[in-house]
């Protein structure tokens, strides 16, 4: 199946579509369009891989999703709802967003510090209000998050466990990831996704999940999304796209796909240098806006 991703669970709530992205395209100011014509549908519940090669538009995607970046009101929908105009979603924490940064910008250091500070883990979780005890302790251990920790001596890998912790305190009904169980030891990645699948059996969560690290993501997703040249050319269902029928090496299936995308980004590369006069899309209308949720 190519195309939008369009499937309806009998007797789901409402919305019947968790996410709903309709024909979206997207561009920063003076580049082509990073997503052209995309589309998504995913109902409550699923588990949808979101893979592509590196610049294929997969964070730019997600930030849409997320409502960090403005759109049109019926382009992007989560919970029936547009969420770059409608702040309750991500302020009350029915849309949550986990990305692959967690980073602050200092004036005298430059950006992309690492946030971290003479503060333990322990004032930062325990930190959060509204947050149920039993939700958060199982998390600390789910995590093997020590609470004594000083933010300023974790490795990469503690610092990314507390950042996951405090993203996941409070439940959520829509959870986006780009690729944050890069930093994680194996054990933690199993445990995190694991958790994630009960999420949405349970709960009925939908989660979309950006990452390069297939290994046990055959069984794990319900649904898959693989997003070539800023295009959806693979989605679906899991059990509507033949190529994956059966397999349990994701991997050698989504090798074949990524090397398609190599030699036909080489192919287009070479036809611009050929053609050095190609106009590029005007993006002034799709320039990149705060979300709302700054100026409340």
């Amino acid at each position: 199946m190519h195309g939008v991703v369009d499937v309806v669970l009998d007797d789901a709530p409402e919305p019947s579509c968790a996410v709903a992205v309709d024909a979206l395209t997207y561009a920063y100011p003076g580049c082509d369009a990073v997503l052209r014509d995309w589309s998504l549908r995913l109902p409550p519940g699923s588990r949808c891989l979101l893979s592509g090669a590196n610049g294929a538009g997969k964070t730019t995607a997600l930030h849409v999703i997320a409502g960090k970046t403005m759109v049109n009101e019926d382009v992007v929908r989560v919970l029936g709802r547009p969420p770059f105009h409608d702040i309750a979603l991500t302020c009350g924490g029915e849309l949550s967003y986990l990305g692959a940064q967690w980073r602050r910008n200092i004036g005298s250091a430059g950006a992309d510090v690492p946030l971290q500070g003479d503060i333990s883990a322990r004032k930062m979780i325990e930190g959060v209000a509204d947050v149920d005890p039993a939700r958060r302790e199982r998390l600390v251990k789910l995590l093997d998050v020590d609470l004594d920790w000083s933010m300023k001596a974790l490795s990469d890998g503690q610092r990314r466990r507390v950042q996951i912790c405090l993203g996941l305190l409070k439940p959520y009904k829509v959870l986006l990831c780009d690729e944050i169980t890069v930093d994680l030891d194996i054990l933690g990645r199993l445990d995190l996704l694991e958790f994630f699948k009960e999420e949405c059996e349970v709960r009925g969560a939908t989660i979309v999940y950006a990452t390069h690290i297939f290994d046990g993501m055959a069984d794990w997703m319900t649904h898959l999304a693989f997003t070539s040249n800023g295009q959806l050319k693979y989605g679906g269902a899991k059990v509507d796209i033949p190529e994956i029928q059966g397999t349990k090496h994701l991997l050698s299936t989504i090798e074949k796909w990524l090397r398609i995308d190599r030699d036909e980004r080489r192919a287009r590369e070479a036809a611009e240098l050929a053609a050095p006069t190609a106009k590029k899309i005007d993006a002034a209308s799709h320039f990149q806006t705060r979300h709302m949720a700054y100026y409340r």
